[in-house]
């Protein structure tokens, strides 16, 4: 079987965004969280807007090792001053589907 499409098949995924005030590290302890839960960071994208930070990332969700809920929560309940928002790749595009 060609893994390439068995990756795709089984492959879920999660839109995480942060936003907040730009500090140093921001991008390494999300990541450190996300890792804890066997997640793995498919795409990123960050900008600084003077002093504001802005992040968007798609986690594969595939190999989570509790419920999205969890993650969710735990990212959410971050204690980074940030606003970080999790929610299924399923959900995010039926919200933005015309």
């Amino acid at each position: 079987i060609n893994q390439t499409i068995v990756r795709k098949v089984f492959c879920m995924k999660a839109v995480v965004t942060v936003t907040g005030k730009d500090s140093m590290g921001i991008i390494a302890k999300v990541s450190a969280l996300c890792t804890e839960y066997d997640t793995n960071i498919v795409d990123i994208s960050q900008t600084v807007m003077q002093e504001y930070f802005a992040m968007i990332m798609i986690v594969d969700i595939s190999k989570l090792n509790c419920e999205l809920s969890e993650l969710k929560a735990r990212l959410e309940a971050n204690k980074l001053g940030m606003t970080i928002h999790v929610m299924h790749e399923d959900i995010f595009n039926s919200m933005h589907r015309i």
